[in-house]
């Protein structure tokens, strides 16, 4: 596979940072994965996890090599000084549109499904290569332009982080200890819409593809607790309850013959893996994952949203895209 940015040798590949929306603050910590950052500016980050977890990591391995991230746009002028300023970012944009011509690839920094058609659309326009934050979509239209626009070889990636959780990896590379699994669940705080993706996406490379149907066994929206069916047998329980921060990526494994418990910890590990994967993909051409399983997760989060507004209706994943 050919990269998907031109080499420049010793220069690094240049980024946009581009969104910043309530309780979210990837712009502050993503950068700074790539750039370092001026630890008295971080410390007014309004986001204290944020400082934290940063200032707990060695210097000589912070940083993510070859990608620089040159400029930055939030939806909040004033977020994108602060931001500027603790992640050593030399420009600040008036336009997301404005980082065209001046960058390499661009980072979409919000987690809201349904606005990231609208944020992506000028820099897929202009061929530029595009990283999502979770979730890609939360309703079946948008998902539908996504799946056209890399089928016509637009280069976009999405993932939840939770994806590169180092407390999981060893179910992802193996569960024969467990025998056959038979029930997994898996907990996040905060809303469906904007965090079920984390849940999913968590327990997804551990059982794989093959998610058949969603049942929302609640109905309100800030109480979620959804049943999938997998090809497999697996019975899955995915939970988002708004206010259970103490019980967030508690993954759950039930098989014939034993059982296993892991809690996503490290929140530094994931996002920088997360968005190292993205910088492999622009040097080699290469997908870490195939972009059919981000439909296929973004179909989960759609099926348990329409199960929800139809009272708890099972919900097949064949009934998104069938037309």
């Amino acid at each position: 596979m050919k990269p998907l940015v031109k080499s420049f040798g010793s220069s690094p590949i240049r980024l946009a940072m581009l969104g910043m929306v309530d309780g979210n603050g990837h712009p502050y910590s993503w950068s700074a994965m790539f750039n370092g950052y001026n630890p008295a500016e971080m410390a007014k980050c309004p986001f204290p996890a944020i400082p934290a977890y940063l200032d707990k990591e060695p210097k000589k391995t912070l940083q993510i090599q070859g990608a620089l991230v040159t400029h930055v746009w939030t939806d909040d002028p004033r977020d994108a000084e602060l931001v500027a300023q603790a992640a050593l970012i030399p420009h600040i944009a008036s336009r997301p549109e404005d980082v065209i011509g001046q960058v390499d690839a661009v980072i979409i920094a919000t987690d809201k499904g349904h606005e990231h058609v609208e944020r992506c659309r000028p820099f897929i326009e202009a061929g530029l290569p595009v990283f999502v934050d979770k979730p890609l979509v939360d309703n079946e239209e948008d998902l539908r332009t996504f799946v056209r626009w890399v089928s016509e070889g637009k280069t976009i990636l999405s993932s939840s982080s939770m994806r590169y959780s180092k407390e999981y990896a060893p179910y992802r590379l193996s569960t024969h200890n467990l025998g056959a699994i038979r029930f997994a669940t898996i907990t996040t705080p905060k809303s469906w819409e904007r965090y079920g993706i984390h849940a999913m996406e968590g327990l997804y490379p551990i059982l794989g593809p093959g998610f058949l149907s969603a049942q929302n066994l609640v109905s309100e929206k800030e109480r979620n607790v959804v049943h999938f069916r997998h090809e497999s047998g697996v019975e899955v329980i995915v939970t988002a309850i708004d206010d259970m921060y103490g019980s967030f990526g508690i993954l759950q494994l039930c098989g014939t013959s034993d059982y296993a418990v892991a809690a996503s910890k490290d929140s530094f590990y994931q996002f920088k893996a997360q968005l190292q994967a993205f910088i492999d993909y622009l040097h080699t051409g290469v997908r870490p994952f195939p972009f059919e399983e981000t439909v296929e997760l973004m179909k989960m989060v759609i099926a348990g949203i329409r199960s929800r507004e139809e009272g708890g209706r099972v919900v097949g994943l064949d009934e998104i895209l069938e037309r």
